[in-house]
């Protein structure tokens, strides 16, 4: 059975609980992150610790470890899964109270993490993939890593249902972003996203990609852009922690330019790679 961390404990996965008072249950009341392992080294796990930070001090949390603590907690975790290439979950909680809309007067912050394998390095959706147009009925304070994320379940389902691998969310015609991903067009060779702000997630992958892309002399522009100009560039690709680069080739069964992986998506993937494989190497 996997091994877990909860509340400063190292468990097996099947004896792991939380009280039904939990206000991540009750509420959503929490925030999460998610970090990459490549060859059994976490990768960029400090910048989505300082985004955890962000998202606790939003909702007014304690962050109950200090990054150094969780660092250490997630690789302890990773070693005792065996973990080589895959992601570590972590999520905090304001903790158990009666329940109530107000926060608690006094209540300690639930934390846990687990590890999943996944393929990265090789993941057959770099092949490419489709997306699904669906409105964005999510809250205002998106750049907040929430755990309640009822609007993303349903836009991920939706694709889902439609035979897609990922929602390509809009308001009025207006791309967010995706059911967890940010989300990117390429017109004329110049890279395009939506600029940080409160509607989206500020990725961390998003990041990396715009330092990638300087770094590989590809123009970037950071502006809205429509589902339509999403369907008529010539490129459109997605990025997040847990598929790195990804080329969206099909939006609603329709082909994206030529149908096939372009140019800019599959230099920036390479480049995620080698950055991810300099940065764990031993």
């Amino acid at each position: 059975m996997p091994t877990c961390w909860l509340n400063g404990t190292f468990c097996d996965e099947s004896t792991a609980s939380v009280s039904i008072f939990d206000r991540g249950l009750l509420f959503g009341d929490g925030v999460y992150e998610v970090a990459t392992v490549v060859r059994g080294r976490l990768l960029d796990a400090d910048l989505h610790l300082a985004r955890l930070e962000r998202s606790l001090a939003a909702i007014r949390c304690d962050n109950p470890l200090t990054i150094a603590q969780w660092l250490e907690t997630m690789q302890a975790l990773v070693n005792a899964n065996a973990l080589d290439e895959g992601l570590v979950y972590l999520q905090v909680t304001r903790g158990v109270a009666e329940r109530d809309f107000a926060f608690p007067t006094s209540a300690t912050p639930t934390h846990f993490a687990f590890a999943r394998p996944k393929r990265l390095l090789q993941d057959p959706a770099a092949a490419g993939v489709s997306v699904h147009v669906v409105p964005d009925e999510r809250w205002a304070r998106c750049d907040i890593k929430s755990t309640a994320m009822l609007a993303q379940v349903l836009a991920k389902q939706s694709a889902r249902s439609a035979g897609a691998f990922e929602a390509m969310m809009h308001e009025d015609g207006v791309v967010t972003e995706g059911g967890s991903s940010n989300l990117w067009i390429v017109q004329g060779g110049t890279l395009i996203t939506r600029p940080l702000s409160h509607d989206i997630l500020a990725g961390i992958t998003r990041d990396v990609v715009l330092e990638l892309a300087a770094g590989a002399g590809i123009p970037v522009l950071e502006r809205t852009f429509t589902v339509h100009e999403a369907r008529t560039a010539d490129e459109c690709l997605m990025t997040s922690a847990s598929s790195f680069v990804l080329p969206v080739v099909t939006i609603d069964g329709a082909p994206v330019g030529d149908g096939a992986p372009g140019t800019v998506a599959r230099t920036l993937r390479e480049a995620y790679i080698e950055r991810a494989l300099r940065l764990t190497a031993p």
